[in-house]
């Protein structure tokens, strides 16, 4: 953005050409441009004092007004049809178009400017990260885990099976390698959220809760769509154990080196030239492959040694976990604690609704196709709704957000008077039934 004179910055340079200085003498002393300088020094040569009260600047009537009606009909025309093409797009098509051959033709900027005097342009959601942790330095083993998905591939006699795969950050452990299996029942070739809840769950009762887990942007973690997104399930479930969600860089795979050159140690070191009869077989290799990179594979960067060599103390976080002790350990007061935070932006719906963490708030007839600022009130749950006159519109009862939904299948079986393992009679129980087949036997209380 060009800077721009003031009535005082021409007087002073009216006063300056009146004392016979030249332009450029008059630049080095103004610190304008000898552009500006002699702009403003034929304008007084003309105009005198009172060609100092206006600006050269663009006519009164807008944008494009300089251009022919045919290449401003035509800019509208597409614009309408085309809504999603930008200044850059529009400039573009009118430099090939034939019917406009020696046209004058404007620059995207002041197609830009047009379209926003005439309100062709479509509102930008404001941008709001979600609240993080500041970084520390990883020492202390189970400080940092990094959890990441191998990218799906075919295990004969298995099906279509990701390894989602758990590493510690300071001690090198491989904490886990899980393989989900992406069957003909998945809408999506990639873990979900219970996949997720599943593979950590087992990985706490090993090694109980780590202070904090490392993850990348996949949309099971955080909302890619939005510009300010709501907290996952996953991520608040997280929360409330007390097990901080940290996100690595967009675009950084380096920032889960670690995780990602374990996909290739886990791949080399049991899938490939190897045959599994059945899913458990598939699972029982990899934990005991497991034991074998923890306790005897030396690693290079220990000084060759293996992980519990070098940090024998790294057996457990000293922080326990069972999933019979989940929907105590689970701390709403964390969460609220989390989301008072946050900010979210949302345009509502003709309808006066808005959705926020896939649930859907109704604000009142009043507020049809409004923008809103919405923040969180820790001490009565209630989330608080802002005009964009920063007045506040309304507080709604934040929804969604109990033990029960953020334990999901987990919950009914917790409650039951023995925690012991039910049938699965549906798909989503086929999680629990892996839950309880793999866990450890002496975990289990009869």
């Amino acid at each position: 953005m060009s800077k721009r004179t003031r009535l005082e910055d021409r007087m002073e340079i009216m006063e300056m050409v009146e004392a016979g200085e030249t332009d450029k003498e008059i630049a080095a002393a103004t610190g304008w441009c000898e552009r500006t300088v002699f702009k403003w020094r034929r304008r007084i040569r003309v105009l005198g004092r009172a060609g100092l009260e206006t600006d050269f600047g663009r006519p009164k009537w807008g944008a494009m007004s300089g251009y022919s009606r045919k290449v401003v009909d035509q800019v509208v025309e597409w614009r309408r049809a085309h809504p999603g093409w930008g200044p850059k797009t529009l400039h573009a098509e009118l430099k090939c178009s034939v019917a406009l051959a020696g046209e004058k033709l404007p620059s995207p900027a002041t197609i830009g400017r047009y379209l926003k005097e005439r309100g062709l342009t479509r509102g930008y959601e404001r941008h709001q990260p979600l609240p993080k942790p500041q970084p520390e330095e990883v020492k202390r083993p189970h400080q940092v885990w990094q959890m990441d998905a191998r990218g799906h591939s075919y295990v004969p006699e298995v099906g279509v099976t990701a390894l989602v795969n758990l590493n510690d950050c300071a001690t090198h452990l491989r904490l886990l390698s899980y393989p989900v299996v992406l069957g003909a029942q998945r809408a999506q070739r990639h873990p979900d959220t219970a996949d997720y809840q599943t593979v950590l769950r087992l990985a706490f009762t090993d090694w109980g809760l780590p202070e904090c887990l490392q993850v990348d942007h996949d949309s099971v973690f955080i909302d890619n769509t939005s510009k300010s997104p709501f907290p996952s399930r996953l991520h608040l479930w997280l929360v409330a154990l007390g097990v901080p969600l940290v996100f690595s860089r967009p675009m950084r795979p380096t920032d889960q080196g670690m995780t990602e050159r374990s996909h290739q140690l886990w791949t080399a070191q049991c899938l490939q030239g190897q045959t599994f009869a059945s899913w458990e077989d598939l699972y029982w290799a990899l934990r005991k492959r497991r034991d074998f990179l923890n306790q005897d594979l030396p690693c290079a960067s220990l000084g060759q040694k293996p992980p519990l060599v070098a940090f024998p103390q790294a057996s457990h976080s000293q922080r326990p976990y069972r999933p019979e002790w989940e929907a105590d350990l689970l701390d709403l007061a964390r969460v609220w604690t989390y989301l008072a935070q946050g900010r979210w932006f949302r345009q509502t719906s003709k309808d006066s609704t808005f959705s926020l963490g896939g649930q859907v708030y109704y604000i009142g007839q009043s507020y049809r196709h409004a923008q809103l600022d919405i923040t969180f009130d820790p001490t009565a749950s209630h989330l608080l709704c802002h005009n964009q006159a920063g007045e506040l519109a309304a507080r709604l009862p934040i929804q969604g957000l109990s033990i029960e939904t953020l334990m999901g299948d987990l919950f009914a079986y917790t409650r039951l008077p023995t925690f012991q393992l039910a049938l699965p009679f549906t798909w989503s129980d086929l999680h629990l039934a892996r839950l309880f087949q793999t866990i450890p036997q002496h975990f289990i209380e009869i």
